[in-house]
């Protein structure tokens, strides 16, 4: 069975995603050319939120694949209890005697089976090992899996594949040409400023530039997390919980733990950007 063919849909952004021109015209040229769309990024750039609101924005459900350096490939497609088979042999039971009782769906199989197209989020790809990258691109270029004990499945429907990958590891080649490549910055200040007052409209225009101007300073120095977008957002929402009507270092102070969260990134963004705030010289000048 071949999937159906649906009318091609686009992506304008939403009511809660700020997207760019360029971030648009990636989202779209995927979704014409059914290809998948590879998003590359620093870890809090809104990789994930932007495949939320591209499912978000075109009325489909999203199926999540949230990869961990354990996950094996075929977890995806399927997994077979055979302990469960054996023992309801042991127990005479009669549903040992159809072995779909035993197989259990994975993400990509429920994605390719499901009665209307999905957007298809495989996350932190870069978790995974070559052997994982070569069975996604079978099941890319085909649309069908091969299970052992049940023979060919092929895909109902063209789900829109999205990965995302923090580039913690180069991915092949071979992958890479299937995919269409987005790259997701830190946004500038301008940008994250509307970000920021989209999600938290409450907040005065001067807080959140100051806050945004923070959030920058923090990201310019060496640590191990600098704040994600989501993290500028739930900032927002605590100095408008604080009454604050600016940052100076007492209130950045009370509030840190919002966006700096490792104990050596808050020793270090206490002295260099607390400084800063309190008026003093920074001790790198």
């Amino acid at each position: 069975m071949h999937a159906n063919h649906h009318p091609t849909p686009r992506f304008e952004g939403t009511d809660t995603y700020v997207a760019t021109a360029d971030l648009k015209l990636a989202v779209n040229a995927a979704l014409t050319l059914q290809r998948p769309l590879l998003i590359k990024g620093e870890p809090g750039t809104g990789k994930t939120m932007l495949a939320e609101e591209v499912a978000d924005a075109l009325g489909m459900p999203l199926m999540q694949w949230h990869i961990k350096s354990t996950t094996k490939a075929q977890q995806g497609l399927y997994e077979y209890d055979a302990v469960s088979r054996l023992r309801d042999s042991q127990l005479g039971d009669e549903r040992v005697r159809d072995i779909h009782n035993y197989i259990v769906k994975g993400v990509l199989w429920q994605a390719f089976t499901a009665s209307e197209p999905v957007v298809l989020l495989i996350d932190e790809i870069d978790k995974t090992d070559q052997e994982f990258e070569a069975m996604l691109l079978e099941l890319l270029s085909d649309f069908q899996i091969t299970i052992p004990e049940l023979g060919q499945v092929s895909a109902t429907t063209m789900p829109i594949v999205v990965l995302t990958s923090n580039d913690s590891r180069e991915l092949t080649e071979a992958l890479k040409r299937r995919c269409l490549y987005l790259w997701l910055d830190y946004p500038g200040v301008e940008r994250e400023m509307e970000i920021v007052r989209l999600h938290v409209p409450e907040l005065a225009e001067t807080l959140a530039r100051r806050l945004v101007e923070v959030i920058e300073m923090v990201r310019a120095l060496d640590l191990k997390k600098p704040p994600s977008i989501a993290e500028s957002i739930d900032w927002a929402r605590t100095l408008l919980l604080m009454g604050a009507e600016d940052i100076d270092r007492e209130t950045f102070t009370q509030s840190m733990s919002i966006i700096v969260k490792h104990r050596t990134d808050i020793d270090l963004v206490a002295e260099r950007v607390g400084m800063k705030l309190a008026g003093a010289p920074s001790p790198t000048g």
